[in-house]
């Protein structure tokens, strides 16, 4: 598909309104479309006679187009429990990895239902050649509480994640990537001690809940190998499928 200067089109679980602008190394973004839940935009005001807190997002099953963020973006810092475990992770834990998977997902959208079984599966196997992966759900459990740290810790068990499954509650963390769709893939890369860079950003594969067609994690999974192994820089493989 054509490198655009756009973001990455997706039909989904929206988590916010437009995301703070990101420092990146301008190289290149590009379009595509993924299927998704969407998360609300943000409530207009706080009320003058309450304290100010962090405005919460609305979950509503829509189309929305993914913010773009460029080939280059470095890896935002973040500090996120795993109720699994209760363990606390960061950033700089998987800096000894060369290349990063950040997967935003959450328990109840039925296109992330779709992929859990293959998710865990191809995470497996990568994982062993050495990519880090690591997911994150940022959903609001008012709307949501399905997707709660209790049932994020029972859906990780059940489908026997190799990988941590961290529960971003302020959704700053997600705000901070830039994401706003569930799935939505992050691939980084990093040379040494260089910080991770971003290499792909976009959806799993084809497949979805309506169509035969199988989960391979083309673009999730295999753009790591196409990347690390083969030495090209970014990838930018994926194509249109719906519209917003």
């Amino acid at each position: 598909m054509a490198v655009a200067a756009g973001g990455a089109t997706t039909a989904g679980v929206r988590l916010f309104s437009v995301p703070r602008t990101l420092p990146a190394i301008r190289t290149s973004s590009f379009v595509t479309t993924l299927p998704f839940s969407k998360l609300g935009s943000f409530p207009g005001r706080v009320r003058s006679n309450e304290p100010a807190r962090k405005k919460l997002l609305v979950i509503r099953a829509a189309r929305t187009e993914s913010q773009g963020v460029s080939l280059g973006f470095r890896a935002p810092n973040f500090q996120l429990p795993e109720p699994l475990t209760g363990k606390t992770w960061t950033l700089e834990d998987l800096e000894s990895y060369p290349a990063l998977l950040v997967m935003f997902i959450c328990n109840h959208c039925p296109f992330v239902k779709h992929l859990k079984k293959d998710i865990a599966k191809l995470s497996n196997f990568y994982m062993k050649k050495g990519l880090a992966v690591v997911a994150i759900s940022s959903n609001s459990v008012a709307t949501h509480p399905q997707d709660g740290p209790q049932f994020m810790a029972e859906d990780a068990k059940l489908y026997n994640y190799p990988f941590p499954y961290l529960y971003d509650e302020t959704q700053d963390v997600a705000r901070d990537f830039g994401a706003v769709c569930t799935p939505e893939f992050f691939l980084f890369k990093k040379d040494g001690r260089r910080p991770f860079e971003l290499v792909y950003h976009g959806q799993f594969d084809d497949s979805r809940p309506s169509n035969s067609v199988p989960v391979t994690g083309r673009f999730g999974f295999m753009n790591f190998s196409l990347i690390c192994f083969n030495n090209m820089k970014t990838c930018s493989c994926c194509k249109q499928i719906c519209l917003v």
